[in-house]
This record gives structure tokens, sequence and C-alpha cells, in this order.
């Protein structure tokens, strides 16, 4: 971890490591799909690439996933095979464990009963399809979040402090509109409520005492 105010210099050294790790990662990669290349098994076999989710790297002025904004929320994920269309890009929103039952039904086995993912295989047919309408985020108990694809709330239940961000225009997430747009922040926490209550979470979005001192 780097102290404050981050040293620029700093985060450029560890930026330029993380570039580093992440070419070395690619040549890999190009290995092993050379391999499969030169194997019997190439036209039948569905390469998936995914990863953990992402790290602050002085974005924000933050070191670490310990936030929920984009660049430490969100993961690579990229799917090729039989019957995907290749080059192509979706904005189709989805879970990490959604592609359990995605999986399943390319490669024509059931999900499991009890699981909550969803089958977003049409998504992959045909990329304009849509995906989840809303996401939702949490960390620990200090951070929770939901995002539309264009509009994303975050609340800092703590401290009573509440963002709000357009990522169309501001994907970024420099410009808090929470105070400029009161109406839709309300609508937003109100799904997020619906939400984490839905998954069993109900711990407050609101600290009373905070809000008393």
């Amino acid at each position: 971890l780097l102290p404050h105010p981050r040293p620029p210099a700093k985060v450029q050294a560890m930026n330029a490591d993380y570039y580093r790790y992440i070419s070395y990662l690619d040549m890999l990669m190009g290995q092993v799909i050379a391999a499969l290349e030169k194997s019997p098994h190439a036209k039948n076999t569905i390469i998936v690439f995914s990863a953990d989710s992402g790290v602050a790297r002085g974005s924000h002025g933050l070191i670490g996933k310990q936030n929920l904004y984009e660049h430490s929320v969100r993961v690579p994920l990229i799917i090729a095979g039989p019957g995907i269309p290749a080059g192509k890009r979706t904005e189709a929103m989805c879970y990490l464990y959604d592609l359990l039952p995605t999986l399943g039904a390319l490669c024509r086995v059931p999900a499991p009963p009890k699981s909550e993912g969803n089958d977003f295989s049409a998504v992959l047919r045909d990329p304009g399809k849509p995906g989840r309408t809303e996401l939702v985020f949490a960390y620990k108990g200090v951070q929770r979040a939901i995002t539309t694809g264009e509009w994303k709330l975050i609340q800092y239940p703590k401290v009573n402090q509440t963002q709000l961000f357009n990522l169309h225009y501001d994907p970024y997430e420099k410009n808090n509109l929470a105070g400029k747009q009161p109406a839709r922040v309300k609508e937003m926490a109100a799904l997020l409520q619906k939400k984490l209550a839905e998954a069993g979470d109900n711990k407050p979005l609101r600290n009373d005492d905070a809000a008393k001192k």
C-alpha cells in the first residue's frame, strides 16, 4: 500500500508492474490456445476467460479492492467457441455465477435446481439481447451499490453518504450527481433495498446515530 497522498511516481511504477503481469499472462494464454488449436478438440471446445474482480491502482486515490467503483467490481469475460459469433461485444450485464447455467445450456447440461444463475446463452448468439436489468454489489457492512447499466448508486451506510453516477457519460465515476437528482436517488435506493432484502441482506442503508451527530 502507498501513503496518502498517493505519490504519482509510485502509482506509475505500480501500474507498470500490473501491465507486466498481464502481458505475461497474455503470452501464457496464447500458448494454451495454440496447443488447443493443434489438438483434435479445437472445434468442439468452448473457451472462457475471466478473473477475479479488479483493483484500484491509484484510481479515486485508492489502492486495493475495498470499494464499489467500476474499476474494482468489473471482471473480464471473454467466451469463444462453436456457435458463438467471433469479434462481438455485448453490453448485457451478468454475474460470474451466471456462467454455470450458461455453459450448461451450451453443453446441453441442465442447471442445478437451486442455482441462482441466469442462462445468458441467447446473448452469446445475439449480443443485442438484454442481460440482467440490474446488478447489486456489497463490501462488508460499509458499502452497498446498484447499477442499471446507465446509472449507478453507491451507499455508504456508516457515514450516510450517497453517490450517483451516469456511467454512459461518466464511466470513471468522477461526477457525483446525488445532490442534483434526488428523485433518481430515491428510486434507486428503494430498488437497492428491495434487491438486498431478496438476497437476505437486511442491513440498514442509513446510520441514524451518525445522522444525529
